[in-house]
């Protein structure tokens, strides 16, 4: 670091900071999205947004943070503490410690990627699956029923819809040939196709659209998006796992849960969009990373405001009969073509 082999001190040092800017992106999206989810959701829905509390409404986020964390935190009676205290926490960091190999260009000159294991794309799964234990903590320590349903709920909409997420993520390692998420990335780069001297990269949402129609559809039911909102569906179970959640420990779930959808979107534009490859020069990589994140974004908000809930029954039978059976077919298919190419 400086000039010779880090001290202890200076890893330390240094790692907290390339933690601290990983983590920036997320936290800050997660901000910014308290105003565009109810920008963009009014659009959709021909309603007013905010428009009064600052500049078009942005100052919104500020007087929305004060109300949240200047609220009593109301804890019922016969919870269990531990478990109640902890569910939020999991919700929330559980998306932030994705985030971490996520590769997501650079910024003056410096590569925004915390890590890089052989194994990145499995830990992204694994981490990401915390927060459904964190689900079922919250629906289980809120002593109530409503509470305890819409946790169970989580749990067998994350099982059910996870296998096929993996599943299909797998066919992009058939093709890569490495869980790493650097090579995920630089496979992709690689010329696909060229069309009227414009050169098609090998992206892997061009190369399987199948693969990647049937990821987005999954990424739904893991962030809880229409028609997969399952475990809140306000009309049936108040708001299931977080009901009895107010002040600091609401704005831990609320956080958590859009920092999952902009997890989702991340995974998705790795996989499936080339990470943060673009036209122009590299240092606008993470603006286009940004971008397809928000691209996906605004497809789960355009799911919530237009696609109808499914019920229980319909959700787990999509997920075990529909899905799961896709992304079989895709795996197989997949690792055919992979087998004939080589």
């Amino acid at each position: 670091m400086f000039g010779g082999p880090p001290t202890r001190a200076e890893f330390a040092v240094a790692a907290l900071l390339a933690a601290a800017l990983v983590s920036f992106v997320p936290l800050t999206s997660a901000a910014v999205v308290i105003w565009a989810k109810r920008k963009v959701t009014a659009a959709f829905t021909d309603r007013i947004a905010p428009n009064r509390t600052g500049p078009y409404g942005t100052l919104i986020i500020v007087a929305d943070i004060f109300r949240l964390l200047s609220k009593e935190l109301v804890v019922p009676e016969g919870v269990d503490r531990p478990a109640y205290d902890l569910g939020p926490l999991l919700v929330a960091f559980s998306a932030i410690l994705g985030f971490a190999v996520i590769p997501m260009g650079s910024l003056f000159g410096v590569t925004l990627q915390l890590a890089d294991p052989e194994v990145g794309l499995a830990y992204v799964f694994a981490v990401a699956s915390i927060a459904t234990l964190g689900l079922l903590l919250c629906g289980y320590a809120s002593n109530n029923k409503y509470s305890f349903l819409g946790g169970l709920r989580a749990v067998a909409q994350n099982i059910a819809y996870e296998i096929p997420l993996v599943l299909t993520g797998a066919s992009v390692v058939l093709f890569t040939g490495s869980l790493r998420m650097s090579d995920i990335v630089a496979t992709q780069q690689q010329p696909l196709v060229a069309v009227a001297g414009v050169t098609v990269p090998s992206w892997y949402a061009l190369v399987n659209p199948f693969a990647f129609v049937l990821f987005m559809v999954a990424n739904l039911a893991e962030v809880g998006r229409n028609p997969f909102d399952i475990p809140e569906a306000p009309t049936e179970i108040v708001a299931g796992y977080q009901t009895e959640y107010s002040s600091v420990y609401f704005v831990l779930i609320y956080m958590g849960e859009f920092i999952h959808i902009f997890l989702g979107g991340a995974i998705v534009a790795t996989l499936f969009l080339g990470g943060a490859a673009g036209p122009g020069p590299e240092s606008l990589g993470l603006l286009w990373f940004l971008a397809k994140i928000w691209g996906v974004f605004l497809f789960t908000q355009w799911a919530r405001s237009a696609v109808p809930r499914v019920r229980i029954d319909q959700l787990i039978e999509i997920g075990w009969k529909g899905m799961l059976v896709l992304s079989l077919v895709n795996l197989v298919l997949t690792a055919v073509v992979v087998g004939v190419v080589s």
